[in-house]
């Protein structure tokens, strides 16, 4: 294991500042780099000196977004064609893909930066996210915000506890916890307000 780490920061050291864009691009698409491999060594770099804290934290994220445009257009371009050709294979009807569309009409922001801060789901937000064609801006803007999060959390546990793995493992598994909390917890307020928003439009009609 320790060998392997080794690799890694000695990789992401070599590669330099474009090689943690190009990663973190990678890592936002449907390829299945783990984005722990690649902000937890930088964040150890940063800590011994040889990388910029605010420069990494920036090219993750940035690199985060460039990713998710990739497989954002790349659902645009061909996901409504597939789905419509050959999603009856798999049980989708093109029902189920206007059910898609009309909720990341409605809940795209929430879905999008939620969708961020989870594992497996962050490789993949972007691809409803594209068949729904939700608003560019905000999808960038959602997008940002959520893997910045991420990507910082990731880079200060390798500045702090990129030597110890032991306590970088405790400190990841607390983290993951405590985001998962926060997603239920923030899920729960958007629902409220969104029913509580729903039931004044229909007391209006009245």
């Amino acid at each position: 294991m320790h060998a392997i780490i080794d690799w890694i920061v000695q990789t992401v050291g070599a590669l330099g500042y474009v090689g943690i864009f190009v990663m973190m691009l990678i890592e936002s698409s449907i390829f299945p780099l783990p984005s722990e491999v690649v902000m937890i060594p930088a964040g150890y770099l940063c800590a011994k000196g040889e990388m910029n804290l605010a420069v990494v934290i920036a090219l993750g994220t940035l690199g985060s977004i460039a990713g998710a445009l990739l497989n954002y257009y790349l659902a645009v371009k061909l996901g409504r064609k597939l789905i419509l050709k050959y999603g009856h294979y798999v049980f989708f009807k093109p029902e189920t893909l206007e059910k898609v569309e009309v909720f990341f009409k409605t809940h795209g922001s929430f879905s999008t930066f939620t969708g961020r801060l989870i594992p497996v789901i962050r490789h993949y937000i972007s691809l409803p996210a594209g068949l729904a064609r939700m608003n560019l801006g905000l999808f960038c803007f959602y997008t940002g915000v959520g893997a910045g999060i991420w990507v910082t959390v990731l880079t200060f546990l390798g500045y702090f506890f990129g030597q110890n793995e032991a306590l970088l493992n405790e400190h990841l598994h607390t983290v993951s916890i405590a985001i998962l909390v926060f997603i239920v917890v923030f899920g729960a307020i958007y629902v409220w307000l969104h029913q509580k928003k729903e039931r004044k439009k229909r007391a209006k009609k009245i």
